[in-house]
């Protein structure tokens, strides 16, 4: 593995998710891989459990990590190719990068979208800059679009799911993604790169649902199941249910709807298979997931969060190995 940006860096995703629940079971066991190897966490945006499962898994490996809160701590930085810097940027990333090369031998990058410019936005301009630029592998912590560390961690914990407790013999699981109310527009990434990545995975029936104008782009959801506006259909014998909001797509960065009927609740929930529920937190109580799910033996979402350590030593194993 070169770099990981998307599901596309992985060549096997159920090699990588098994490599991670071995570290898991066994945290230390690659503890001298990274010895004398520095991993630089770059944050444009805040973060609590990618910051924080990155650092650790790194550490587990033998690295040393340093974190740079470049939206707190450092200039302004320019991402425009021939920009004309007489504003309020002060550092181009094709001078910043290159010294972040040399600094590190693996360069991890969190970047959120403006929700105002789609066509900005999409091109992921800022974490293909660095990409450009930096000459070392480079790892997203989060982009404009995409969130792949925790879209292996959610497969990751849905696989570890299903061997605690396996479904009858050759019955494929079936994942809902379901949006849900929140009080201000999100990005689409956890949705988009979740989409993908149950896609490319291909063991589950994937249906995805929520309320008219909230589509996502079909680059990500192109294979899943079914798209439906009815949630109580969707929610029908599921197994899991991945719980996120998002903002519009197509009149990009909108809250057109923000019915409380959308939340899930044990009633829904008995539409189920006994599903097991997922979030990627922060979540808003009672208002995307109610306190009754989040706290009942359904939800998945503490150990999915704790996952994110064996995610991120997985990735970063994989780079180590293949790039020194």
């Amino acid at each position: 593995m070169k770099q990981f940006i998307s599901v596309h860096d992985v060549t096997d995703i159920n090699a990588l998710a098994a490599k991670a629940l071995a570290y898991k079971a066994d945290p230390l066991a690659d503890h001298q891989l990274g010895w004398n190897k520095r991993i630089g966490l770059l944050f444009l945006n805040p973060s609590l459990r990618t910051r924080l499962s990155t650092q650790i898994g790194a550490r587990n490996l033998g690295m040393e990590a340093i974190v740079f809160n470049v939206d707190k701590e450092g200039w302004a930085l320019e991402f425009e190719e021939g920009a004309i810097m007489s504003g309020n940027t002060v550092e181009h990333v094709k001078d910043a990068a290159p010294i972040l090369g040399q600094y590190f031998d693996i360069l991890c990058i969190r970047t959120f979208p403006s929700l105002k410019n789609r066509e900005d936005d999409y091109s992921e301009m800022f974490i293909n800059q660095f990409i450009k630029y930096a000459g070392v592998p480079v790892v997203s912590l989060e982009s404009a679009t995409l969130h792949p560390l925790q879209s292996l961690t959610d497969i990751i914990t849905i696989r570890e799911s299903l061997l605690a407790s396996p479904l009858p013999a050759g019955k494929k699981p079936k994942i809902v993604l379901t949006w849900a109310p929140h009080i201000k527009p999100l990005p689409q990434c956890v949705a988009n790169s979740f989409s993908q990545w149950i896609n490319a995975w291909g063991e589950a029936e994937f249906v995805i649902t929520h309320p008219q104008d909230y589509e996502l782009d079909e680059k990500f959801t192109k294979g899943a199941t079914i798209i439906t506006e009815d949630q109580d259909a969707a929610l029908k014998d599921a197994d899991f249910v991945y719980v996120k909001n998002w903002s519009t797509y197509t009149d990009y960065g909108k809250i057109y709807e923000n019915d409380p009927a959308w939340m899930l609740t044990e009633e829904k929930l008995a539409l189920t298979n006994q599903a097991k529920v997922m979030h990627c937190l922060p979540v808003r109580r009672n208002v995307e997931l109610s306190d009754e799910v989040l706290d009942s033996q359904h939800s998945l979402v503490t150990r999915q969060a704790g996952n994110r350590v064996w995610a991120a030593q997985a990735v970063l194993s994989e780079i180590l190995k293949s790039s020194y």
